[in-house]
């Protein structure tokens, strides 16, 4: 007995949000609205280098907005998801769902 191939094309995967660090910033924004970056480096436990990196790779692909500021004269960093971002990422869970073959996931 052979098994059918899925019809799932795996090159349709956003590489840019696939990212584990790429998709906790995704994940993050989504769910909290917009951030500063000492919070999300926090919450996702990762060095400040290593989160600028992927800001900026989000950035770049439209994702992303970064807005810096100063309060009482220190430097603030805002993190927002744009609307091309929240779309990207629907489209991304989207193409989740399609190559486990189901609308929701079950354990």
């Amino acid at each position: 007995m052979t098994m059918e191939a899925p019809s799932f094309d795996i090159a349709r995967i956003d590489e840019v949000i696939h990212g584990r660090v790429r998709l906790g910033i995704m994940t993050l924004l989504v769910t909290r609205g917009g951030v500063e970056f000492k919070v999300m480096r926090q919450h996702l436990n990762v060095t400040d280098g290593n989160l600028s990196t992927h800001l900026r790779k989000l950035e770049e692909a439209g994702y992303v907005a970064q807005e810096k500021t100063f309060v009482n004269r220190r430097p603030l960093t805002r993190i927002e998801l744009t609307a091309k971002g929240r779309d990207a990422f629907i489209r991304y869970l989207d193409e989740m769902r399609a190559l486990l073959g189901t609308d929701s996931v079950t354990t």
